[in-house]
């Protein structure tokens, strides 16, 4: 991760996005001074999502945000890749000063977060809806005003025994756990990409319909 001085080279690479190019938000939530832990599971998909895409050493960390941002590449899709530097549940607050600093829709916006209802190695996309409990996607919706962004959950499974939830999710992976992490990233990964190349096609074919059906029609030659 570079220091924050180098935020100011940050910020001339995002004054040089292309008019009417399309940008997408993808956040991994969890502790920041927690990550390798379960619930922490959000921020290392970003990881191996950033490697994956040739950012893997681009990390900048962003005072306005107060988080680690990447910018990527997916196609003609400008990636900005987060990973808040708040807790879990204050994670909102900086992936709402991302939508405002670079002016995304909230449909644009995806969240990356462990899942306790899913098993390990399981990961689902939910199109919007409640935050079911999940204090970092809460204060998403908190501090957005909407329910409407894109979640990735990645599951977790739940404890066994007599384990309590909170100290299973701030646990780090078992050693058996550990070695499924890297096929459960990949998945995640091709996962996020292919809904969110999906959804970049399907934008923009709604935007060349209602062009053509606003375009004036011709007068029939005679």
């Amino acid at each position: 991760m570079l220091p924050a001085r180098s935020f100011g080279r940050f910020l001339k690479r995002t004054a040089s996005h292309r008019g009417g190019e399309k940008r997408v938000l993808v956040a991994g939530l969890g502790n920041y001074s927690l990550r390798g832990t379960r619930h922490s599971v959000g921020m290392a998909v970003l990881g191996h999502l950033a490697h994956r895409l040739g950012v893997g050493n681009q990390w900048e960390t962003n005072p306005q945000c107060h988080a680690d941002l990447a910018l990527a590449r997916l196609g003609d899709v400008e990636l900005v890749l987060m990973r808040p530097r708040r807790f879990m549940n204050v994670n909102g607050l900086s992936v709402a000063a991302a939508v405002e600093l670079y002016n995304l829709a909230i449909e644009n916006v995806y969240l990356v977060h462990d899942d306790l209802d899913k098993a390990l190695g399981k990961v689902a996309l939910k199109p919007g809806g409640s935050a079911r409990g999940h204090n970092g996607v809460r204060s998403c919706i908190s501090s957005l005003h909407s329910d409407r962004m894109v979640r990735l959950r990645v599951g977790i499974g739940r404890p066994v025994g007599e384990i309590s939830v909170d100290h299973y999710v701030l646990s780090q992976f078992s050693l058996a756990e550990q070695s499924l992490l890297p096929l459960v990233y990949e998945k995640a990964a091709e996962t996020l990409l292919g809904h969110i190349q999906q959804n970049h096609q399907s934008q923009a074919d709604s935007a060349s319909a209602k062009k053509a059906a606003k375009a004036p029609l011709k007068a029939e030659e005679t």
